[in-house]
């Protein structure tokens, strides 16, 4: 059976879901983690998406992001997916897949969504079990969105609904 085709949506926030295969882990070491989190601010400028939430956990990746081109949020997640891959393949002399299947991904509409979606993402490793406090997990957004830090990856809400605000304006 064919893949169905990917909804493409542009000046539409998405969170974008990517898991290890067999829900094993895909990061290691501190080194993995700053590897990938580079590669995507990369990949984010070149292929024209603004991030605003993101969290990297063991075994999967949840980003909430906003393209300003229909292709951006595939473009970048290959790119980011081959680099990375690579280097893990490479780094830790294995060979094969390091994610199950695509990405999944959703449209978040709403600007209450928006807020929530970004929550449920920071508070990820909460949920896991992995920490007490949202702002003492390293890879996520959590300390700049929750905390005031600053995080160069990220287009900050505020923004986010400036943006919202000129497509709706727009298409008026």
């Amino acid at each position: 059976m064919p893949r169905r085709p990917r909804i493409k949506l542009t000046g539409i926030p998405q969170h974008l879901v990517q898991r290890g295969v067999n829900r094993e882990p895909c990061f290691f070491a501190e080194e993995d983690y700053h590897c990938y989190l580079h590669w995507l601010r990369e990949a984010a400028t070149d292929w024209r998406c603004a991030i605003h939430a993101y969290v990297l956990m063991t075994n999967h990746v949840h980003l909430l992001l906003t393209p300003e081109t229909a292709e951006g949020p595939a473009k970048l997640m290959q790119s980011v997916g081959r680099r990375y891959v690579q280097y893990i393949n490479r780094h830790y002399k294995r060979s094969g897949t390091l994610w199950e299947g695509r990405y999944k991904s959703s449209a978040v509409q709403a600007e209450t969504y928006f807020l929530i979606c970004s929550r449920y993402i920071e508070l990820n490793p909460v949920r896991a079990g992995m920490v007490e406090d949202p702002g003492h997990y390293r890879w996520s957004s959590y300390r700049c969105n929750g905390l005031g830090q600053t995080d160069s990856r990220l287009t900050p809400v505020s923004s986010r609904a400036s943006t919202a605000e000129k497509v709706s304006e727009s298409s008026a």
